[in-house]
């Protein structure tokens, strides 16, 4: 690691790459003007990367170059990156909020403390760097990236993807076909390739060794242009090779030769050498002096360096630091066990056993050939520091070698299960099954095979793929027979999750069976303190097994519950789901709003962004429902966000469904019901019915009411909690419309058996919809004029105006056109200021029907700001700082004031005060309820 500046290894001048020279240069000025940049660097091994990163660090002399160059022996350390790359910046952290202090302190096992969020610390990370980056502004340079932890990963491209106006740049080279790059690659990644054919017969003129001219372009040809490949080729081919005497292999084997010819140069040195190199390929670059002490535990002194630097594999301005990163990667890759070993154990004894005791448990692993119970209890005691660090991808690691090391076949098998536990904590489901794969043969007894069989279904969950879960978790519960209750019940909750989500999709059970289950598993659980949660899911399981009539008075016990509870009991991400499905089941939209908010805050504190993402799907939902549907699109834009930063697969347009059926786009709805369709083999068949849903309402404002009554009637045999109630207004409208009485009075009938359980202004306001569409003569005119009043009680304004439109619409049709025209107007004012485009018009076709007029609406400034800006607005407009808000979106204040200063220029205004006025009502402010 170099700090304020990076010293160059001599050789060549650099020939070509004018394209990186200018990506670079582009980023270089948006950080001297205040902004940031990141540019990520791909390519094959010896292919430029390094070089570049040099070629930056010589062209930002003004600016604090960090650059640090990750090791392959210290891939699984979590947060090891990270640490090593805030170091110099750790005397700022008492200037961080206190969660993001506080979970960077365990994060890097500065202070103990319970597991964090790991996106928390990239937030923590992002902001210190912001605010050192306010000081100088910063370059940081990092090499080999293939090869950092999980976690540091995972912060660093949580940093990288807020970058926007923080005078921070970062340069990021990774190897292709190498290790997990996929957070590096989200970025975008700029490939680097071999140079043309001029350029590279250039850079070959600088060769130490003289190439005839017909080999040289053999050479060009065959290395691809690769740099590294074209000179290294000069030292590692003969003499007559190289005069064209003797014939070059066919094809060159670039790779091959270049190793090669690392390798020889090492093999040629004294044996003092050799070992004190394959010291330093092992050690951490940073931390000479631990290698130091190692070397000095194997009698090596600090001459052995010398015949190395000649040599030119160490540099000469930095002697314990390889010319090129490849050298150490082939050296530590080639090395003969026993050597390393030996390496391994010579760094165990250098580390301290107290303060560096995780890294001192690791060496001390790699230097162990056969089983051994001591040193597998260290490495299983540095997994538990490793998960209360948030680092699960180091706990994973230390539990798989520590199982390796492991004699007792039980034993081996419950850390095998831990590490696949904690292979999925850190978002790694590929190494979950193989770290399950690995405990079969050892797992015996019930209580095992129940825990395999329970993280086999949450790699499952984690994937998306949620058909065979609920069958997997039924398995997990007859195994484990009558021993832990609360286990059973804990399965069955998982279980009942899956099933409402695959509904009718659902393989091998079903809903009415898995639920029956969990009711009889309730009976033996003991009261916890997640007895919230434990009563919404005993009350959504007793609406799937025994009805409606059952399971309304639980649901409402349960919501009730909930919200005197001022806490939200152990409720994660999946709970704002379930609760969604509650809250829609008794059209309870009051208590879903409030708890969700609640669920979002608690999330936003914590920086639980994967709970977060799901939590503000939900809130959206009810945003549409209010008629908010900018404040909508923000909610999705920030899901979507998220979702690129955490890998989660959910994200794009498929969330959108009913905000596109509602503002009719028509093909983007199309398309993302498609998508919806295909997900049906992953067990996706709530999606499938919401879908469904959307294109009813989208065929209702068409005026298309047979292909709405088609869609409608999908969800009404199914009836989902997710919206088998609310499609029944829905449904009647589009049967009376078309003709089918019969359909519309078999929706009726339900809606008048659960609407009265229900008795929400809700649930008795679409009733009243519904008698008042079905109703005959003017009895339908009260039932309209009941059904206004009851759904203006709460915040759904969408729901009013449609109960305005349908009531215009009767009015107009009975003769009475002043009536009709408060109705309509009513309705056609709020559709438009909604942007629910294909409802605005058919009011508007029916208000002119009535010999009114009606204006169209020119597009407001406000509909000209981008998701964020409009977030930024709203929130400055709730008298919220740039900090808060910084700290709510998961951004630098320097990103907020960048935002705000755009808003200001697209509104026309000059100062906060004003912001309210130019966006218009901007509702409750995004996350801080």
């Amino acid at each position: 690691m170099a700090w304020n500046g990076v010293h160059r290894a001599p050789g060549p001048p650099m020939v070509g790459r004018w394209a990186e020279r200018e990506a670079i240069g582009r980023l270089l000025d948006a950080v001297r003007d205040g902004l940031s940049g990141v540019l990520v660097l791909t390519g094959e091994p010896g292919i430029g990367k390094t070089r570049l990163l040099e070629f930056a660090a010589e062209r930002a002399a003004e600016l604090r170059v960090v650059r640090l160059t990750a090791v392959e022996s210290e891939t699984g350390l979590g947060f090891g990156t990270l640490h090593r790359l805030l170091r110099p910046f750790l005397n700022r952290t008492d200037r961080l909020p206190g969660p993001q202090r506080t979970a960077l302190d365990a994060a890097l096992g500065l202070v103990p403390g319970p597991p964090t969020d790991r996106y928390l610390v990239g937030l923590a990370t992002l902001t210190l760097l912001s605010e050192a980056a306010a000081d100088q502004p910063l370059l940081f340079l990092l090499d080999d990236a293939q090869w950092v932890d999980r976690e540091s990963a995972e912060a660093l491209a949580f940093t990288a993807r807020r970058l926007h106006a923080d005078s921070l740049g970062l340069i990021i080279a990774l190897r292709d076909g190498l290790g997990d790059t996929s957070l590096f690659d989200a970025l975008g990644g700029h490939p680097v390739t071999g140079l043309p054919e001029p350029e590279a017969r250039a850079l070959l003129s600088f060769a130490t060794r003289r190439v005839d001219t017909a080999v040289a372009e053999r050479i060009v040809a065959g290395t691809g242009g690769n740099p590294l490949a074209l000179l290294e080729l000069t030292d590692a081919l003969g003499a007559e090779q190289l005069a064209g005497i003797a014939p070059l292999p066919d094809p060159l084997p670039v790779s091959r030769l270049i190793e090669g010819h690392f390798r020889r140069l090492v093999h040629a040195m004294p044996p003092e050498t050799a070992t004190l190199l394959l010291l330093l390929a092992t050690a951490p670059s940073d931390d000479t002096a631990m290698m130091w002490r190692a070397a000095g535990r194997l009698g090596l002194s600090a001459r052995a360096v010398q015949p190395a630097i000649a040599a030119g594999i160490l540099g000469r301005d930095t002697p314990t630091a390889f010319r090129h990163p490849l050298i150490r990667s082939t050296l530590y890759a080639g090395a003969e066990p026993g050597a390393l070993r030996r390496a391994h154990a010579a760094l165990a004894a250098a580390c301290d056993p107290v303060r560096d005791a995780d890294r001192h448990a690791w060496h001390r692993a790699e230097a162990t050939e056969t089983t051994d119970d001591h040193v597998a209890d260290d490495l299983e005691a540095a997994s538990q520091r490793a998960r209360s660090r948030g680092g699960y991808s180091q706990q994973a690691l230390f539990l798989s070698r520590a199982a390796d090391l492991t004699q007792d076949p039980d034993k081996r098998a419950e850390r095998l299960l831990d590490a696949a536990q904690a292979h999925l904590m850190s978002g790694d489901a590929p190494a979950a099954h193989t770290a399950l794969d690995l405990a079969g043969a050892d797992i015996r007894g019930p209580v095992l095979r129940t825990r395999e069989l329970r993280i086999r279904a949450t790699a499952q969950m984690f994937q998306i793929a949620v058909a065979d879960v609920p069958a997997m978790l039924m398995d997990a519960v007859t195994r484990l027979g009558p021993q832990d209750p609360r286990l059973t019940w804990e399965l069955l909750c998982e279980a009942l999750h899956a099933v409402l989500v695959a509904h009718d999709c659902t393989q091998g059970t079903s809903p009415t069976e898995v639920a029956a289950a969990a009711l009889t598993a309730r009976q033996h659980t003991p009261d916890s303190t997640g007895r919230g949660r434990d009563l919404l899911m005993e009350a959504l399981a007793r609406r799937l097994a025994e009805g409606y009539e059952r399971g309304a008075p639980a649901l409402r016990a349960a919501l009730d519950g909930l919200r005197r509870d001022r806490g939200i009991g152990d409720a994660n991400s999946p709970f704002a789901v379930m609760l969604s499905m509650a809250c829609d089941d008794l059209w309870e939209v009051q208590a879903g709003r409030e708890l969700t908010d609640r669920l979002a805050a608690a999330d936003r504190s914590t920086g639980a962004l994967y709970a977060l993402s799901i939590t503000l799907l939900v809130q959206a939902r009810y945003d549409l429902l209010d008629g908010r549907f900018t404040q909508a699109e923000v909610r999705y834009a920030e899901f979507d966000d998220i979702s690129a930063a955490t890998g989660f697969l959910g994200g794009g347009d498929i969330n959108r469904l009913h905000l596109f059926a509602l503002t009719g786009h028509e093909a983007e709805l199309r398309a993302a019901v498609r998508r919806a369709a295909g997900m049906t083999s992953m067990g996706h068949g709530v999606l499938q019915l919401l879908a469904q849903h959307a294109l009813t309402l989208f065929e209702l404002g068409q005026g298309r009411y047979r292909q709405a009554a088609k869609h409608a009637r999908k969800v009404f045999a199914l009836d989902p909690p997710a919206c088998g109630n609310l499609v029944l207004p829905l449904l009647i409208e589009a049967c009376v419309r078309s003709g089918d009485r019969a359909d519309a009075n078999a929706a009726l009938g339900r809606l008048e058996e659960r609407a009265p359980l229900a008795a929400t202004p809700w649930a008795l306001g679409s009733l009243a919809l519904g008698r008042a569409l079905t109703a005959e003569g003017d009895d339908a005119g009260k039932f309209y004029q009941e059904s206004v009043e009851l759904l203006q009680q709460i915040p759904l304004a969408l729901e009013q105006a449609r109960a305005r439109l349908l009531f215009g619409e009767w009015l107009r049709r009975r003769k009475w056109r002043s009536d009709a025209r408060t109705q309509l107007r009513a309705a056609y004012e709020s559709f438009d200021a909604f942007g629910a485009v294909p409802y605005a018009e058919r009011a508007r076709l029916e208000l002119l029907a009535t010999g009114a007029t009606a204006r169209r609406r020119s597009e407001e400034t406000r509909f000209d700001l981008t998701p964020r800006e409009r977030q930024v607005a709203s929130m400055a407009a709730s008298g919220l700082t740039n900090g808060e808000i910084a700290t709510t979106l998961f951004v630098t204040a320097s990103t907020v004031e960048f935002h705000l200063s755009k808003v200001f220029r697209k509104l026309g205004i000059t100062s906060r005060k004003q912001i309210p006025g130019a966006i218009g009502d901007p509702g409750p402010a995004t996350a801080v309820d």
